[in-house]
């Protein structure tokens, strides 16, 4: 767990204790006259999940001494526009689990879950709005934009066991390490950061956000249901071509290359426990775990300028657990 402290006025208060903050912010900012958007939004955010997106605000907001309430508003802003992508994934990838809890188009259907989405980025919005900075306006709708990309990407790399890895890493950067790079982003710019030192924290989110889905795609193949909280193999079962089953095809026989190209085009799974197997076998799962080590190694790097203290130690602290998570 982590344990920094975020400095508030003469106080010093644990990072727990700021994330508390925020959850406040977030149940407020939830509030709303339909009795649906209140349940399925409550139950989607109070689900859990490790926060990373709002700990990153926090944790470069006081890297650069920001002690005004804006973060928290901020840190609660982002978590809203990944809830909202959440809920309109589980539609698209018609997924029926995830952090160990039925997905809300499983249990509320697939028209509230894409509209409760729509309120919540729409919240989110109004949020941004009342910080009253253009530059964190202007950060925000683009990596909001182009999560929309990645998430297009996403739908049209679908079923294609053919896809490049410079294809696959870039619908993740779009999809997922974008909103980790506006974050770290948004930290900075309320610190007052200067422009290159605003760059090294965007950086480090975006290599971040990356490493992190890269461990997040070979736990896929790695762990089982009751620790991931979803259901294993259903990357495999919505035609995903993820970097393990990329690097398995090109290491493995022929025929082995056939068994997994059949499972991408068809979003077939019974033959899951084959395919794992030649996943480990391959040492794809090593590979994945190489390239996610090697983008924490650049988030690592981009740290360098940044003042040292608690802020800093707990920012490299998260490369090293988004790696060797194993859930």
């Amino acid at each position: 767990m982590l344990t920094t402290s975020v400095a508030i006025g003469d106080d010093l208060i644990s990072i727990d204790t700021a994330m508390q903050r925020v959850d406040a912010v977030i149940r407020e900012r939830l509030a709303s006259r339909v009795a649906l958007i209140d349940q399925i939004s409550h139950y989607i955010v109070n689900a859990g999940g490790k926060r990373i997106r709002p700990r990153l605000v926090l944790l470069f907001a006081q890297a650069f001494g920001y002690e005004g309430s804006a973060r928290y508003e901020l840190a609660a802003t982002v978590e809203f526009i990944h809830t909202a992508t959440l809920l309109h994934d589980d539609v698209v990838d018609e997924s029926s689990l995830r952090r160990g809890r039925s997905t809300a188009n499983a249990l509320f259907g697939n028209a509230a879950s894409v509209l409760v989405g729509d309120f919540l980025y729409s919240r989110a919005f109004q949020m941004m709005v009342s910080v009253n900075n253009m530059r964190v306006l202007s950060v925000l709708a683009d990596a909001t934009n182009t999560i929309a990309e990645g998430e297009v990407l996403q739908l049209m790399n679908m079923h294609d066991p053919d896809l490049a890895v410079e294809d696959y890493l870039r619908v993740i950067r779009f999809k997922t390490a974008k909103l980790f790079e506006a974050s770290a982003r948004l930290g900075a710019i309320l610190g007052g950061a200067h422009l290159a030192l605003e760059e090294g924290c965007a950086d480090y989110g975006r290599a971040l956000g990356t490493a992190f889905q890269l461990v997040d795609d070979l736990l896929d193949y790695a762990g089982n249901s009751d620790e991931l909280g979803k259901n294993v193999g259903d990357d495999l079962r919505e035609g995903k071509p993820t970097l393990p089953l990329l690097v398995a095809m090109a290491r493995g026989t022929a025929a082995e290359r056939q068994v997994i190209r059949h499972a991408i085009e068809q979003g077939e799974v019974e033959r899951l426990p084959e395919i794992v197997g030649i996943v480990r076998r391959t040492g794809a799962l090593e590979a994945t775990r190489a390239a996610a080590q090697a983008e924490a190694d650049v988030a690592i790097e981009r740290l360098r300028d940044l003042p040292h203290g608690t802020a800093r130690e707990a920012l490299l602290e998260l490369c090293v657990r988004s790696v060797q998570r194993s859930f």
